[in-house]
């Protein structure tokens, strides 16, 4: 009969070997892509599930670079909306997280119940209402027409409303006493001790921004102004698709979001936890 030490070392070998396992599937997908993005056409279309080119080829990276003249700018249309996006996130869901937690204004119970009631509502049923706001505004096939409406995200401001729930009030205390503004107080205390928090929220943010398809899809119709889903898009035709280009921009599609993930790793774990309880 096994003691408490041994089950527990039982169960978590069992755990190790289910997450081992659930890596493993994961990753083929992504490994069949990467060997893909080497081979030729003719290749990928036999239906051959080999991992390691017959024929290797970077001819597929040079067609997307230089044969295709939008594919750059595809990508600094990317770039750009998610890093503004994320930035303009982390700002306003910080203040706001953080005047919600800290301020007993009027209307404060609310407001942040009405930011309860918007994450149950799907974007999906927001997205007509959208389109015709921006229409009036003649943002459409703009910049401004995917940065402006994705500028906050609710639920990163409830996870930062809880972050600072759970913040020392004696820090920001002191500060006050040193002649600190609330301004300065947020801005010089609270928002650089928030780092894992922000980390967590910059990841989420961006890789939503960076990966979304049904937004841009809907609001640029000029193929420059695209996004780079919406130019992958472009590589499948209706009765023949390009597979071969498409691995290609897939992985170079997935390389900002992995070094950003890779870079905020530790932070990204530690602001789940932080922010998940008091």
């Amino acid at each position: 009969m096994w003691d408490k030490k041994g089950v527990r070392v039982s169960l978590r070998t069992v755990q190790y070997a289910i997450l081992i396992a659930y890596a493993v599937i994961t990753f083929i997908p992504f490994l069949w892509g990467l060997s893909a993005s080497f081979k030729t056409l003719g290749e990928i279309s036999s239906g051959e599930p080999n991992f390691i080119p017959k024929t290797f080829t970077l001819d597929n990276y040079k067609q997307i670079f230089v044969d295709e003249p939008l594919f750059p700018r595809w990508f600094g249309n990317s770039t750009l909306v998610a890093v503004i996006v994320m930035g303009l996130n982390l700002l306003f869901n910080s203040m706001a997280g953080y005047a919600l937690a800290r301020f007993n204004f009027p209307g404060n119970k609310l407001m942040f119940f009405g930011i309860l009631a918007v994450l149950m509502i799907p974007g999906q049923l927001t997205l007509i209402p959208s389109y015709l706001i921006l229409n009036d505004f003649g943002w459409l096939n703009s910049y401004q027409g995917l940065i402006v409406p994705g500028a906050v995200n609710a639920t990163f401001i409830f996870m930062m409303r809880q972050f600072f729930l759970s913040f020392p009030k004696d820090l920001e205390e002191a500060s006050e006493i040193d002649g600190l503004s609330r301004f300065g107080t947020f801005f010089r205390i609270a928002l650089p001790l928030a780092g894992p928090a922000l980390a967590a929220q910059a990841v989420f943010i961006f890789m939503g921004a960076w990966n979304d398809f049904l937004r841009p899809l809907v609001i640029m119709s000029e193929k420059a102004m695209f996004t780079l889903p919406l130019g992958l898009n472009t590589f499948k035709g209706q009765y023949f698709s390009f597979w071969n280009l498409i691995m290609a921009a897939s992985m170079v599609f997935t390389l900002p979001a992995l070094i950003l993930f890779i870079f905020f790793n530790r932070f990204f774990v530690k602001g789940i936890t932080f922010t998940g309880g008091k």
